[in-house]
């Protein structure tokens, strides 16, 4: 009513102007006019929408049902486990990953010596799902999904103890390759790259529950987007319900892609929105890049030439690629996190945020990885969860061994296997515990065995060449302490009496099990 109060008002003052001038009829249609404008005004300006009635209704019904929803999850006795794993991802690319470092990092705990016992994707799987050493789960190289026993993994202890399962992205490399609706057991919900396409971006395959479907090159199935749409359907189904569930997230990104096409400008072709957001930029040229001199490293080593000009490009290329893919998972993390936040299940759930190996992209002239160098073996590692400080950071040695004894010790799930791992909880509520460990590292393709206590890194390979590092005083790996070069000067008897010592102690942590191997 103030709207048309105030209009009567003017066009009455101007009335007066017009009555002077103009004929009665005139100024009666003009005050007609005003009138219907004023009433026409004050109906937009004051009368609701007719659907603003029926949307408030609603929304009020949809945030009732909500609030229903995280008073029923809040009664949840056992938390749940999301595991986020990425491929091939560096220590240092998580840098990109703002959502990450924001939603994981900033409330979470991160693990900053955090490796992989062998940087190779298969065999790094299976020490997931099983918290063993490559040694006695029995996966020891690439492409052998089949030696891995699934009847008894992290999957099947976590169903025994009645949680929902689900895994979505890629599984072990030679997965789908004979049977590609297989579904190894544990897991009520599947999603698998299979039948050979697990590192495409588009054109892939997909088991779903059981059934195959193929995606083919266009932009609304960039493999991310696929992944992306499986994993939030899972969430808002198990998300509104107080019963457990354990997620295992295994985006293929930013491992190289298979069958990059010519034209690609990047390796692995991010996803659209994100083609082309790093420009020409290239990898970084740390000390230990395309190694000038590698005299004082093992023989696999040293018969590497130094990296050519087409080699160097294609790094650059495959870091472009590497970067950009990254951002479209770090979408992804956002979205998982704002699901899970929706029904109140917040405070009730793990995130684990992983990679199964990194890469070693030029370090030490070597491209690719299962080498047993800083760049392939660590991995980043941030742990959100109930009892994990906050924006805190801990330096005690870890590994992947320690994902599955962890998971079981928050879940309660029961192992059926002697782990080798120990959980990490204490580690993040006590910096000082856990910081006399030795870890493993094997690597049987290549012939090398190594070990990591306190700064020192200790390798041995098959034909007798020894590796020493002092990781403090030498974090790039350039002078290896055990090379004896022509001439007088000699290593320091300390050097060599501790690298007796670490051997001695290699060689049991080669068949170790269980307590034996901490």
């Amino acid at each position: 009513m103030t709207v048309l109060a105030s209009t009567l008002l003017t066009l009455c003052l101007s009335a007066r102007w017009v009555r002077g001038r103009a004929r009665e009829t005139e100024f009666v249609v003009l005050v007609l006019l005003a009138a219907l404008g004023a009433a026409l005004l004050f109906w937009a300006a004051e009368a609701p929408p007719a659907h603003a009635a029926k949307c408030n209704k609603a929304c009020q019904a949809h945030h009732e049902k909500v609030a229903q929803l995280r008073q029923q999850n809040a009664l949840q006795k056992r938390p749940n486990v999301i595991v986020i794993d990425t491929d091939d991802m560096n220590a240092t690319d998580i840098s990109v990953m703002r959502n990450t470092l924001a939603l994981l990092g900033e409330h979470g705990t991160t693990f900053r010596n955090s490796y992989v016992s062998y940087p190779l994707c298969c065999p790094s799987r299976a020490t997931f799902l099983t918290g063993q050493y490559a040694h006695n789960h029995h996966v020891l190289t690439d492409q052998r999904f089949s030696d891995l026993d699934s009847s008894n993994t992290l999957a099947v202890w976590l169903r025994r103890a009645k949680y929902r399962t689900a895994m979505v992205g890629k599984y072990l490399n030679g997965y789908g390759v004979v049977y590609p609706r297989q579904i190894p057991k544990g897991w009520t919900q599947w999603y698998a790259l299979t039948g050979g396409t697990e590192q495409h971006r588009y054109g892939f395959r997909l088991n779903e529950n059981g059934k195959v479907h193929h995606y083919g090159r266009k932009p609304r199935n960039y493999i991310d987007y696929v992944l992306n749409s499986k994993i939030n359907a899972v969430l808002k189904q198990w998300t509104i319900s107080p019963k457990p569930f354990f997620i295992y997230y295994n985006p293929n990104n930013p491992h190289g892609e298979s069958g990059t096409p010519f034209w690609s400008t990047r390796d692995p072709e991010p996803a659209p929105q994100y083609l082309g957001v790093l420009g020409d930029a290239t990898a970084p040229r740390s000390p230990n890049f395309n190694e000038a001199n590698v005299s004082d490293k093992p023989d696999l080593v040293k018969e590497i030439p130094p990296l050519s000009d087409a080699q160097l490009a294609d790094i650059d290329r495959r870091y472009r690629g590497r970067q950009e893919s990254l951002l479209s998972v770090d979408d992804e993390v956002k979205r998982i996190f704002g699901l899970v936040r929706k029904y109140g299940d917040k405070q009730k759930t793990f995130f684990i945020f992983t990679s199964d190996n990194g890469l070693e992209l030029g370090s030490h002239r070597i491209e690719f990885k299962n080498f047993l160098y800083e760049e392939g073996e660590r991995v980043p590692l941030i742990i959100r969860g109930p009892g994990f400080p906050e924006n805190a950071t801990r330096d005690q040695l870890v590994a992947n061994i320690d994902l599955a004894p962890t998971i079981t010790s928050l879940t309660g799930a029961i192992p059926g296997r002697v782990m080798d791992g120990i959980p990490l909880l204490p580690l993040a509520k006590n910096p000082a515990d856990g910081t006399n460990r030795d870890i493993l590292f094997e690597s049987p393709d290549i012939g090398v065995y190594g070990m990591r206590r306190g700064p020192w890194k200790y390798n041995l390979w098959s034909n007798g060449d020894e590796e020493l590092y002092n990781l403090d005083n030498d974090p790039y790996e350039l002078t290896n302490l055990l090379y004896d070069p022509p001439g007088p000067v000699e290593p320091s008897a300390a050097d060599v009496a501790l690298a007796a010592q670490l051997k001695t102690r290699l060689i049991q942590l080669k068949t170790c099990n269980g307590a034996s191997c901490n």
